[in-house]
């Protein structure tokens, strides 16, 4: 059984971005065409801190499972070419 593979993060203006690949076996048991829940991506075993949600399907790499989550005020705020808050 191969290993879940996590990318590091990137980011735009408004969500922190990562990809998570399975391995096959795990692939497997994706359904092919909806996105999972958060209690459905943990059973299947990808672990992460709360927040990320299963945004989108890659049709071409459907073994890959693509994430994201809002930033923090402060962080869009940086991105923006804003000052963050104190």
């Amino acid at each position: 059984m191969g290993q879940i593979q996590y990318s590091d993060k990137y980011f735009d203006d408004t969500y922190e971005y990562r990809h998570v690949v399975l391995p096959p076996d795990v692939a497997k048991l994706l359904p092919k065409n909806r996105l999972l829940s958060e209690n459905e991506w943990r059973a299947i075993g990808v672990q992460q801190s709360r927040g990320w949600v299963h945004y989108a399907i890659h049709r071409p790499e459907p073994h890959i499972m693509l994430f994201r989550r809002p930033l923090p005020q402060a962080h869009r705020q940086a991105a923006a070419g804003g000052a963050a808050p104190k």
